[in-house]
């Protein structure tokens, strides 16, 4: 299978790696290293870094966005490995050969593989990273979040910029 072929989808294989490693990295740090309180937000736990709008926390998540899907740990594993399953056997849809659906989808799968692995081995995901506003406050999340959310936008912004040659525009 050519998705294993790691010359040709050097970009792909180096950014997952980094993207899970530095996610799994950022959750040691809070979670073992930080001393934050569980579920506690500035004033009373975590840190504000940037007064009113940004604070580092520990928090955790039994679903997927915005506590979607709670008590379905099994279920949101299964859709993981389905989607990754999904990107090897249609790499070449994808046009993996490209070097930026190549940074797209490095994202994405660093990022379902650090939050995947929370949810195999911890039960929930951790996040920590919290943004707000004096009207709302964004759901808390993390690294792995993050390179999901941008892989998806990139790869959607791509498609909308550059057809692929085969939709004939």
């Amino acid at each position: 299978m050519e998705i294993i072929n790691c010359h040709r989808l050097k970009i792909f294989w180096s950014l997952a790696a980094a993207v899970f490693l530095f996610d799994q990295a950022t959750k040691w740090l809070i979670v073992d290293v930080s001393g934050f309180a569980l579920g506690a937000y500035p004033p009373h736990g975590g840190l504000e870094m940037v007064p009113g709008f940004f604070s580092l926390v520990y928090a955790v998540n039994y679903g997927a966005a915005w506590g979607m899907l709670q008590g379905f740990t099994f279920l949101l594993v299964g859709l993981a490995v389905l989607v990754l399953v999904l990107l090897a056997v249609f790499h070449r849809s994808l046009e993996l050969h490209k070097p930026l659906h190549q940074v797209c989808f490095g994202l994405i799968t660093g990022g379902i593989l650090g939050n995947t692995l929370d949810r195999v081995f911890r039960g929930h995901v951790v996040d920590f990273l919290d943004f707000h506003l004096s009207f709302y406050r964004w759901p808390t999340f993390n690294l792995a979040d993050s390179a999901i959310v941008a892989g998806t936008f990139l790869y959607i912004f791509l498609q909308f910029r550059h057809p692929s040659s085969r939709t004939g525009r």
